[in-house]
């Protein structure tokens, strides 16, 4: 993961874009590159200089920029540039799928809050009275860890894709070897006990994937059922939302949608660009497997913020937030969601992800009266913040 000040914070499955032993040539031959046709965007829209920015993500070498921008009162607008696909040249489309890694996190958290409103759990229940046993070894102790200090990322139980070995594997060069492994849930968590924490519950804040596994098989030990069937019946299938899934252990990606892209092992000039589209995504699980467009995107946080998702006690538990560490001045974290100051004062919530070849944002106005998605299929270029700026920070 990276944190970066005055941005969104790119809550990547991918702690960064790992540093490998072996050169990116080795693995796969890169795509040839098509140029891409020339595009005429209207003028007078009020969204030209987010247009400019999606043009400048390409410019720093993401293949493409897709994003669209929702206000209260206006159609959507949606912008473009570069190719969805280097080998043909197809352009991005408003409509195309993509992966959005850990925005996944803002949905689990959101059934969680709901089978709280229930009665069904307590955010202060600790994860061993609903998976007794699996947090131990190393110095973890589920029985000091909270419900809500997953979701807030406070628990200090360490990330399972910080573990070099899975970063080989997944992020590496073996990455080809691998990319079709099916994952289980409880593996990933073993794996993360298998080093110490990163600090005692709740005295610091430290993104952690595994904070999210756990949070995934604590709703199906509460529901009984897999955590993708009730995010979709609880939150999808009441919004409309026709175009996210999760995936499971399907490698492919539902159509309309382009390639993505990834450097695998860093964003050296002359390093190899591989396409990394296909890969079973068990190994993000409900850590960041989720697929799904702008479009639904924004509806999902518009709805969210505006207490059509969520009773209003939950919308103040979920917005309650807390320091994210010296690294990220004006950012905080709630239950899934973060708070972001942009450079001329508004503020925005929303939640960053990125997996292989895919890097999204997605953030709305507290009021769900403007927001906007973007999505880069790279993992290596592309200024999503740049984009949330010339968006809301208009002159």
């Amino acid at each position: 993961m990276t944190v970066r000040p005055v941005r969104t914070v790119r809550t990547r499955l991918a702690v960064a874009v790992v540093a490998a032993a072996v050169a990116a040539g080795a693995l796969v031959t890169p795509a040839t590159a098509a140029e891409p046709r020339q595009r005429t965007h209207h003028s007078g829209s009020g969204h030209e200089r987010t247009q400019r920015a999606l043009e400048q993500a390409v410019e720093a070498g993401s293949p493409g920029a897709l994003a669209q921008a929702a206000r209260a009162g206006h159609p959507a607008w949606n912008g473009e540039a570069g190719v969805a696909d280097r080998t043909t040249g197809r352009e991005r489309k408003p409509e195309d799928r993509f992966r959005v890694g850990s925005i996944t996190k803002t949905f689990v958290a959101t059934v969680i809050l709901q089978l709280e409103a229930e009665g069904r759990l307590g955010l202060d229940d600790t994860v061993e009275r609903w998976l007794p046993g699996l947090v131990r070894g190393n110095g973890h102790d589920g029985r000091s860890v909270t419900l809500r200090r997953l979701l807030n990322h406070t628990s200090g139980i360490y990330s399972y894709t910080e573990d070099d070995a899975f970063v080989r594997k997944l992020f590496g060069e073996k990455f080809f070897e691998h990319r079709y492994d099916t994952w289980a849930p409880r593996d990933l968590v073993r794996t993360a006990m298998g080093h110490e924490p990163y600090f005692a519950p709740g005295t610091d804040w430290r993104y952690s994937n595994t904070n999210y596994v756990l949070a995934g098989l604590v709703i199906e030990k509460v529901t009984g059922r897999p955590y993708g069937q009730e995010l979709e019946r609880r939150v999808l299938r009441p919004l409309g939302l026709r175009a996210t899934s999760l995936p499971g252990t399907r490698p492919g990606m539902p159509r309309p949608s382009g390639r993505a892209y990834s450097v695998l092992v860093g964003p050296e000039p002359g390093t190899a660009i591989h396409d990394v589209t296909e890969l079973n995504a068990s190994a993000a699980w409900a850590a960041g497997e989720m697929i799904s467009t702008t479009g639904d995107l924004n509806r999902f946080y518009r709805a969210l913020l505006t207490g059509k998702v969520l009773p209003k006690g939950q919308v103040r538990k979920m917005t309650t937030t807390v320091a994210m560490g010296e690294d990220a001045p004006g950012l905080r974290y709630g239950l899934g969601l973060m708070a972001q100051k942009l450079s001329c004062g508004k503020e925005v919530w929303g939640h960053g992800g990125g997996i292989h070849g895919s890097s999204s944002e997605a953030v709305t106005t507290p009021d769900g009266r403007h927001a906007l998605a973007l999505n880069f299929n790279s993992d290596w270029a592309g200024d999503g913040a740049a984009v949330v700026e010339a968006e809301f920070c208009r002159p």
